[in-house]
């Protein structure tokens, strides 16, 4: 909101003038507490954890891990050999969980 510097100020009597109750209703004017929501598609779009996926196919590619390649124990990404920090009974461990 842009400010007119050379406009003239108010004085103090008019500053008196201005009442609380009347700084509450422009205000509660200006804010409004309704939400204008349609709840049947609000609904539609919402859905609930456990759904059943069954005849949902996969939309991408799965590619096993290579040889080249790790699942971290920590964090469960799959990761190149060059990110292996360490290996402790037989646990893979990649630098990022490692740090």
């Amino acid at each position: 909101m842009a400010t007119d510097y050379d406009a003239p100020r108010k004085q103090d009597e008019e500053l008196k003038e201005d009442s609380l109750e009347q700084l509450k209703a422009s205000r509660s004017e200006q804010q409004s507490g309704s939400v204008d929501e349609d709840e049947v598609e609000a609904a539609e779009g919402f859905e609930l954890p456990g759904a059943d996926l069954s005849n949902i196919e996969l939309s991408v590619n799965v590619i096993p891990a290579q040889d080249d390649e790790f699942t971290c124990s920590q964090c469960f990404l799959v990761h190149h050999r060059s990110q292996l920090a360490y290996e402790e009974n037989g646990l893979l461990v990649c630098a990022e969980c490692a740090a």
